[in-house]
């Protein structure tokens, strides 16, 4: 029983092909430059091949992986439709879709609405959706939401000081996103040291490209950093976080621009890109911040300083935490920007073991001193492997 795990990108897509008798992953790779030349990175049968090939869409992609894992010389399945299912990761479910579910022409249509909320995100993951609706046709199709595991929120977690009728009107409230990732990590941490989420109070940081913060109290999720968008929260690579709202209007009033090009403003060149002028990616600025770029440096101190600031509000929001969780590329990999976040917070009982830290970097494992109240760790998220299991659970009449 094969699923076939999608998350596609505006020019890109990441793939495993998940034995779910097993759970292990049997091929995986990522298909990069899609619409400009392309360029497919494979991984199966402990091989790894570097693939140029023209890639004009994703339906291309999905062709090329297709033919990768069932007619190339490192083939792993025999036919397609050993593949009985396909799972696709969906930024947005809204308060209709607090579960997973087959991809019907009814949820797509739900999914086409979504586009105004997540504009970066939903249009290439329907992409995705539709390009294997064509290369595996009849094949189930599930939408794993990355709001579901937020739907626990309480109103007054998730309601905005806004007229109460947009809410009941407009929807507009604070969604979250990451929900797979916190899902993951926190069933991953209780199996992990042996007690059930139901008893635990955790605090879960996903620090990647987009970055949130969530309190997860028994299991459930009870408020989270990212909002109505995944740009509110933490300032990101591209992404400015939350600002005051006034700022809008100032800086279109002042630049001379409509409030598209302000969206695309605080969506596409802030962040990380906005402060440092160099780069978004963590690894440039730390290299440039050790090199003496102040304001390389600067974008990295502000970033630990708001999740400082959510771990700080989640630990008052939960009265307390049994762990502190870091997941995400930057999350897992980020030795000095765990301890930036860390450092001051031991009067919380949130004690960081410098030693541990770096030895510990990248993998799985506690980071805290023995005597820290609350226990650090690393916990790497499989957002691809929930996906799996939630797409065979729809396939099984489980979900």
């Amino acid at each position: 029983m094969l699923v076939l795990v999608i998350n596609a990108g505006s020019s890109s897509l990441k793939y495993q092909l998940v034995d779910m008798m097993t759970e292990n992953v049997v091929a995986k790779g990522l298909c990069e430059r899609i619409n400009v030349d392309g360029r497919i990175t494979h991984y199966a049968l402990f091989d790894k091949r570097v693939i140029e090939v023209p890639l004009k869409g994703h339906r291309d992609a999905i062709t090329q992986v297709l033919q990768l894992l069932t007619e190339s010389d490192i083939a792993v399945v025999k036919d397609p439709s050993e593949i009985v299912a396909v799972g696709h990761r969906m930024a947005m479910g809204a308060e209709k879709m607090v579960k997973s579910c087959a991809i019907t022409d009814e949820v797509y249509a739900f999914l086409l609405e979504t586009i105004k909320i997540a504009p970066l995100h939903v249009p290439a993951m329907l992409v995705g959706v539709t390009a294997c609706r064509e290369v595996l046709p009849g094949v189930l199709q599930v939408a794993v939401f990355d709001t579901a595991f937020h739907h626990t929120m309480p109103p007054k977690a998730f309601m905005y000081g806004l007229p109460y009728e947009l809410y009941k009107q407009d929807g507009f409230r604070k969604y979250g996103y990451h929900g797979t990732s916190f899902r993951y990590v926190t069933d991953r941490y209780s199996k992990l040291i042996g007690l059930p989420p139901e008893k635990l109070k955790l605090i879960c940081c996903h620090i990647g490209n987009g970055i949130s913060a969530c309190a997860v109290e028994y299991g459930k999720s009870v408020d989270t950093s990212m909002g109505y968008t995944p740009l509110d929260g933490t300032m990101m690579g591209t992404r400015s976080g939350s600002i005051d709202p006034s700022l809008i209007f100032h800086i279109a009033h002042r630049k001379g621009l409509a409030l598209e090009q302000v969206e695309d403003l605080l969506n596409k060149k802030s962040g990380y890109l906005g402060i440092s002028g160099v780069s978004s990616d963590d690894r440039d600025l730390a290299q440039a911040g050790n090199q003496g770029h102040e304001r390389s440096a600067l974008a990295r101190e502000m970033l630990c300083y708001q999740l400082k600031k959510y771990v700080g509000a989640y630990f008052a929001v939960l009265n307390g935490a049994d762990a502190l969780l870091f997941c995400g590329g930057m999350g897992e990999r980020g030795t000095d920007l765990r301890a930036m976040i860390c450092g001051g917070l031991e009067s919380l009982g949130i004690i960081l073991d410098q030693k541990r830290n770096i030895s510990q970097n990248g993998c799985e494992g506690e980071i805290s001193t023995p005597d820290s109240r609350v226990k650090i760790w690393i916990v790497p998220t499989n957002e691809e492997l929930m996906i799996a299991r939630d797409a065979f659970n729809v396939y099984s009449g489980i979900l």
